[in-house]
């Protein structure tokens, strides 16, 4: 065997990054000062050959593979194998497959999905997101359903952002499918259902609806963010004991907000439970209890406006929400002002051209554009930002109902209303570029703020976790009263970018909504009250649509969504069984799964 000289130079995430490596031992400095865990140094396997046989180099690249798992494991090999051929910024090349054909597309698929989506918390940190996916994807039996729930986000994942979007599609339903039918076997063993695994498998099952989302997408993912409070709800407080359990039950408790906030359903538990020994970070934990406060607040806004009485005392109960929502709204400006320098956004550059004057091109709306120290305090910032929203559209409409027949936007409450959503909005346009990746190319204006470290790949580029965390605060956004038209078609924009280009196509559906907030639903809760005249034309006025983009939900719209779910079950029935030749009985494994989630919860002590 003929070597052509010295093993190359260089730790290898360094050379992932292509960034001078000093060669530091143990662990290279250039690592230690950007938080990474450095992976080490070639292997003796990594040769440059020369004058060999093609079977010798296949040889060769298979026992480096090898040598490299046994040393480091999976996530070592795509900081060296995959982050460099996979990396989003060159993610959009859809021949990537065929030029590095040494690799199983499972293992590019499972790469991909990390480096995009598992926000691992750098060294001193809490920050996190599916962080929990790598340990469970190191255990040495991993259960299927897990399994299968993982291959199936990583192929979809692949497939939007690399392939054609056609080809993996099926395998990445088949996988969706097996996951389905394995979470339901192990849901009937009452001790597999409370296992760290079972609750992951159900929460990346979420995720891929939101990745692929077809037509049935949103109300299915819905279910399985249902079904996942279900679990944490049975497994108790011991899951907070360990590191996993404790990552996975904020993970619920955070798609649980977006959740109640987005169909007005009431919180499961209360704010107290979610909140009490959970807390990593004091200002995030924070932000999260007065959100799960405003989600109560607006089921009982709902409730309470959907009465056709208006009798002295009602009126009352209504005044007094109204006054509860103003002092909730109060807490939620005074948490802003008590925030840390880390929390805190910067305003790093100003934008005033749009190209071609298309709005829907634009990667910055004309104005400021701010930073942020990392994805995660983007996400907490917009999530607050997201509840004022709602909260400010409570107060309009209890404004509104209780000075009917009189018009609300002459009330000071629609006045403040109109000024905090307006700069809601302002601020949320803002941060969208930060989550986008527009600084992968302009670092030299970041100064204090930093990427976030995922599980592996390259971190300055354009990541499709920033997209999936961005799609709740722009649909929010999408559909307010107080949003101009140039920021309307932004946004619309940003949805299809994220949708087509980020791999989330949930974002895709956001487009199509025409909802408008809060009149559409001061108009619903007048239906309902004397001084308003009945409209036989208001159901299609609210079309299906608001209830899958994630306006609020009354009672008489309950038989439509009734329907609605029925026929999507049918439909996700018919597209598991052409992508598996079998009949897929989907709907037989919701219902199933429902009643054994119930029995489990209410079992639990």
């Amino acid at each position: 065997m003929v070597y052509c000289g010295k093993p190359s130079k260089g730790c290898q995430m360094c050379r992932s990054r292509r960034i001078k490596c000093d060669e530091t031992k143990p662990t290279c400095k250039q690592c230690s000062k950007s938080h990474r865990i450095c992976p080490g140094y070639k292997d003796e396997f990594d040769l440059v050959f020369r004058n060999e046989t093609q079977a010798t180099e296949r040889r060769a690249r298979k026992a480096s593979k090898k040598a490299v798992f046994q040393k480091y494991g999976k996530d070592a090999v795509c900081a060296d194998g995959f982050s460099s051929s996979l990396s989003p910024a060159s993610s959009a090349d859809s021949s990537i497959i065929q030029t590095i054909p040494q690799f199983p597309v499972e293992e590019q698929a499972a790469c991909h999905f990390v480096s995009n989506f598992v926000l691992v918390p750098v060294q001193g940190s809490v920050r996190g997101f599916m962080e929990f996916v790598v340990p469970l994807m190191k255990m040495d039996d991993i259960p299927q359903h897990f399994k299968y729930a993982f291959e199936a986000c990583s192929l979809a994942s692949l497939n939007n952002r690399v392939g054609t979007g056609n080809d993996f599609e099926k395998e990445s339903l088949g996988k969706y499918t097996k996951a389905l039918s394995a979470t339901y076997a192990a849901l009937r063993d009452p001790e597999v259902a409370k296992q760290d695994a079972t609750l992951g498998s159900v929460l990346l099952l979420g995720l891929f609806e939101n990745i692929t989302a077809r037509h049935v997408g949103m109300l299915a993912w819905g279910s399985h963010i249902e079904g996942a409070i279900q679990l944490a709800k049975a497994r108790g407080r011991k899951q907070l004991r360990t590191k996993v359990g404790l990552a996975m039950f904020i993970a619920v408790r955070t798609q649980m907000i977006i959740h109640s906030l987005s169909t007005s359903k009431c919180p499961v538990m209360g704010a107290d439970w979610w909140m009490n020994d959970t807390i990593r970070d004091e200002h995030a934990s924070e932000c999260q209890r007065l959100n799960i406060i405003i989600g109560e607040l607006r089921a009982e806004a709902n409730r309470l406006l959907a009465a056709p009485t208006r009798s002295v005392d009602h009126v009352e109960k209504v005044s007094a929400l109204m006054t509860r929502c103003k002092v909730h709204d109060q807490a939620c400006a005074d948490w802003a002002t008590n925030l840390p320098e880390y929390f805190l956004p910067k305003t790093v550059a100003w934008e005033n051209r749009v190209p071609h004057k298309d709005y829907t091109k634009a990667e910055v709306y004309p104005g400021r554009v701010d930073a942020y120290q990392d994805l995660w305090v983007t996400s907490i910032w917009n999530m607050m930002r997201c509840s004022r929203m709602v909260l400010a559209s409570i107060i309009v409409r209890c404004a509104a109902w209780v000075s009917a027949p009189v018009d609300y936007r002459t009330t000071p409450e629609y006045a403040t209303a109109a000024r905090t959503c307006a700069n809601a909005i302002v601020d949320t346009i803002a941060s969208i570029p930060y989550q986008l990746g527009w600084f992968a190319k302009r670092r030299e204006l970041l100064d204090q703020a930093n990427f976030s470290t995922f599980g592996c790949g390259e971190e300055d580029a354009q990541k499709g976790l920033g997209g999936y965390f961005v799609t709740w605060p722009l649909s929010c956004i999408y559909g307010q009263d107080y949003i101009t038209d140039s920021q309307r078609l932004w946004v619309q924009g940003r949805l299809e970018f994220i949708g087509t280009q980020l791999g989330v196509r949930y974002a895709h559906m956001l487009t199509e909504v025409n909802v408008r907030v809060p009149s559409m639903l001061i108009r619903r809760d007048g239906l309902v009250s004397n001084p308003y005249p009945q409209s036989p034309d208001f159901e299609k006025l609210l079309s299906g649509k608001m209830a899958s983009a994630g306006a609020e939900t009354t009672s008489p719209l309950l038989n439509r969504e009734v329907a609605q779910r029925e026929t999507i079950q049918r439909q996700t029935a018919e597209l598991v069984s052409k992508a598996m030749g079998t009949s897929g009985r989907v709907d037989e494994w919701t219902a199933k799964t429902w009643l054994q989630l119930q029995h489990l919860s209410t079992s639990e002590t």
